[in-house]
Parts: structure tokens; C-alpha cells; sequence
């Protein structure tokens, strides 16, 4: 029940049919007034310098844009560098250092699937869940941290920092609850917008690959795999950071009869311990120099 709600949400968001369309007009006037709301609350912010520079990359719709490899091409890019996000779908709250002076100091159920990913893909960064993220960047500058990377930090305007936003085409450009928006591009921002094909380009490596696989992935708006995927036996797609079972995986490889679970790393950091036949679609982005010009002059300013 649950995933069918989700997908349903995400066809609603992105590419409504007619009764959601209507669904998402009778929806405007509140999202007239949210959109206020969000308006008047960036006006109100007063950002905070904290003491060290602080990069986010974000996105202004709710499901997934890229951005956690899009911060992991820019974090491995730097000495002393941190990364401070919320840790969505964890089970621990409150802060919690995932990663410090090369110690992974948590599982993936404590400190969320994107957490585990930046403590794998960056070895020698210092990796903090919080739902605080001021409190997740003073920690960060505590350990030693000489750059900030915010994963999905440009609502907190109360931060002074660079913001980078990825763009995200929609058939649907409202704000909640109408559409899929939580915050638009304010006038007198300088918030930076980001084009994949243009400042960064998505590049996959198949791992590990077998003559019969079965897709199975827990990662938003799951159809953005299409044009990366080879040939697979079934696409089994799971609600974003939906938690597997080792029995769940089974039955899909017995019913396929199939060789191995084809994934993404982000599903794979939740299921290496099951001992089970895995393909690995691994996921890299390269940056644009422009990009890394543009923090370089900000971190040095």
C-alpha cells in the first residue's frame, strides 16, 4: 500500500494524468499560500556565518535530482572536506558523526543510505547526519573540517553559503501540495542553477555483470535508470529508501530464475551484508572545471 502511494504521489508530481491534473488545480490556493509562506520565511532569514565555507547543492522539488554524486564529485575534489546532510530514512535522530579521521562509526539503519554511500565514496571526509544542520556544520569545523558540502541544504537560508541547485524538468510547476515545488528560485537569491548535460554529466559502470539480472532498486523516481540500464529479466522498483529484507531479494531471484540483483550503490550499501549475488550500476558525475572555479574564488574569498 505504501508503494503504490508513493508511485502515485511521484506520477502526480511529475507527469499527472487528468484526474491529478484537476486533483493539483483544485490544490492552488494552498499552494498560493505555502508558497507565501516559504516566501516570507526567506525573507526573514538572516544567514549566519559559521566559520568555515559551506557549499550546498540542493534541488527545489521534493524526490531525487542526482545530487548525491553530484557532492561526492565535489567533496572528493577537496582536503579537509565534510559532508553534513539530514540522513533521511535513518533510524537513529540527532546528530551523529558517521564517519571521522577514516572511522566508520555507524551501520546504514543508523545513519541512512545516503550517509553510508559519502562514507564509502569518500574515504578521508568527515560524514555528519543531523537534522540540525548548523549544529552538523559546528561539529564538522569542531573535527577539523575545512569546507562544508550541505546535501539538500538550500531552504536553510539562515546559513551563509554557496548554494548550487540542480534543475528538475516537471510537467507539473506548482508548489505544494499542487505540485511538486517546495521552494522557488526568490528574486534577489544567487543560488546557482546546475543543467545535467551541461555542468555535470552522469557517468555508469556496470559491475560485476551476469548473463540474467533482476532490477531491483529503492531510489526516487526510479524510471531515471532507463537510459543507463542493460538488459535486465524484471524491474522491480521499491518506494525511496525502502529498508529490504533478505527474503524479499530471494523470492525476486528465484522467481526470475535470475543470476543476480542488478542495483544502484545506494541500494547496494543496504543489502552487502545478505551474501547475495549482486550487479553493481555504479554511478559517477563529471563536473564542469567551471564548477570548481566558482568554489575555489568563494572558498578563498
Amino acid at each position: 500500500m505504501k508503494k503504490k502511494l508513493v508511485f502515485w504521489v511521484e506520477e502526480y508530481f511529475y507527469n499527472p494524468n487528468l484526474f491529478q491534473k484537476i486533483l493539483s488545480f483544485l490544490f492552488l490556493p494552498l499552494s498560493w499560500l505555502y508558497c507565501l509562506g516559504m516566501y516570507l520565511r526567506f525573507l526573514l532569514a538572516k544567514p549566519e556565518d559559521l566559520g568555515i565555507p559551506v557549499v550546498s547543492v540542493g534541488n527545489l522539488n521534493v524526490g531525487g535530482s542526482g545530487k548525491t554524486p553530484l557532492v561526492t564529485a565535489l567533496a572528493e575534489r577537496y582536503d579537509g572536506a565534510a559532508v553534513v546532510l539530514r540522513g533521511y530514512g535513518r533510524e537513529s535522530k540527532g546528530l551523529l558523526v558517521v564517519k571521522s579521521q577514516g572511522v566508520l562509526a555507524c551501520d546504514v539503519a543508523a545513519c541512512g543510505d545516503e550517509a553510508m554511500i559519502y562514507a564509502r565514496k569518500l574515504p578521508h571526509a568527515i560524514v555528519i547526519v543531523s537534522e540540525e544542520r548548523k549544529a552538523g556544520i559546528q561539529k564538522a569545523r569542531e573535527l577539523g573540517a575545512k569546507i562544508v558540502f550541505l546535501d539538500d541544504g538550500y531552504s536553510k537560508h539562515a546559513i551563509k553559503k554557496l548554494s548550487f541547485l540542480i534543475d528538475v524538468q516537471s510537467k507539473n510547476n506548482r508548489c505544494l501540495p499542487a505540485g511538486p515545488f517546495r521552494e522557488r528560485l526568490w528574486s534577489g537569491d544567487d543560488a546557482i542553477l546546475l543543467y545535467e548535460g551541461k555542468d555535470f554529466t552522469r557517468v555508469v559502470e556496470l559491475k560485476n555483470k551476469s548473463d540474467k539480472m533482476s532490477l531491483v532498486t529503492a531510489i526516487a523516481r526510479p524510471t531515471r535508470l532507463e537510459p543507463f540500464l542493460p538488459e535486465t529479466v524484471s524491474k522491480n522498483y521499491f518506494e525511496d529508501h525502502h529498508l529490504f529484507s533478505k527474503s524479499e531479494l530471494e523470492d525476486i531471484l528465484q522467481k526470475d530464475s535470475s543470476d543476480s540483483l542488478l542495483v544502484t550503490y545506494k541500494d547496494f550499501v543496504k543489502i552487502e551484508s545478505f551474501g547475495l549475488r549482486v550487479s553493481l550500476l555504479d554511478l559517477h558525475v563529471e563536473v564542469d572545471p567551471r564548477i570548481f572555479q566558482i568554489i575555489d574564488t568563494y572558498k578563498e574569498a
